[in-house]
C-alpha cells in the first residue's frame, strides 16, 4: 500500500476476503465460499483502489489466482482447483524469490526494504529461508488436502497457514537483529 493508505487497508485486503471464505464455508459449503471469497477479494481491491488510489501488486496476484482457480471450482464444481491454489501461490513465491537470487537481485529486499534495513548476505539468507519456508507451505498444502478432510483443510489453509507464517516470522528475529545494519555502522555480524 502507498503510504498514505491507512493501516486498516492492508490487513482488510489480505485478509478479509479469507475471513469471508471461512463463514461462508461454515454457513453454505465450499462451493458457496469459492464464489464469497472471488466475490470479496473484487470488493476488496476496489476498496484499496478508492480509499489509497493504489492497487497492491502482491493483492492483485492474488486475485488474479483466486479468480483461476476459484472460476475453474465453480465451473467444473471440482473443489481440487481451490484446494491446490495454496500449492500454487506459496511454489510461484518460492520461485519468484529464488529467481530474484539467480537475477542477482532480492526481490524480498525489493518488497521489504522499507521495514527491514539489512547487510546484503542477510537478504540473501533472508530470501533463501523464505523460499525454502514457501516450498515446505506449498508441500504441506499437498499433503493436507490430499489426506484430511475439507473441514480439517479449510481450517488449516485459514489458520493453520497464517499460523505458521507467523511462528516463522517470529523465529527470524534474532537473525533480523544480527544482519541488521546500522546508520551508524557501530554493530557488524
Amino acid at each position: 500500500m502507498k503510504q498514505n493508505a491507512p493501516r486498516w487497508l492492508t490487513p482488510m485486503t489480505d485478509y478479509g476476503p479469507l475471513a469471508v471464505f471461512f463463514v461462508a464455508y461454515l454457513t453454505a459449503g465450499l462451493m458457496v465460499a469459492t464464489g464469497a471469497l472471488m466475490v470479496a477479494t473484487v470488493i476488496a481491491l476496489v476498496v484499496a483502489y478508492v480509499v489509497a488510489r493504489h492497487i497492491p501488486k502482491m493483492a492483485l496476484f492474488t486475485a488474479i489466482l483466486v479468480g483461476i482457480f476459484g472460476g475453474l471450482t465453480l465451473v467444473l464444481q471440482d473443489e481440487t482447483f481451490i484446494k491446490m491454489k495454496p500449492t500454487v501461490v506459496q511454489l510461484l513465491f518460492a520461485l519468484l524469490l529464488l529467481g530474484g537470487l539467480a537475477l542477482g537481485k532480492s526481490p524480498l529486499k525489493f518488497v521489504m526494504g522499507k521495514a527491514l534495513d539489512l547487510d546484503d548476505a542477510g537478504w540473501r539468507i533472508l530470501t533463501l529461508r523464505f523460499a525454502g519456508f514457501f516450498v515446505a507451505m506449498a508441500a504441506l498444502n499437498e499433503l493436507v488436502w490430499r489426506t484430511q478432510s475439507l473441514d480439517f483443510w479449510v481450517t488449516f489453509k485459514v489458520f493453520g497457514l497464517m499460523g505458521l507464517t507467523v511462528l516463522f516470522i517470529v523465529a527470524q528475529i534474532p537473525f533480523l537483529k544480527r544482519h541488521a545494519t546500522l546508520e551508524d555502522e557501530t554493530q557488524s555480524d
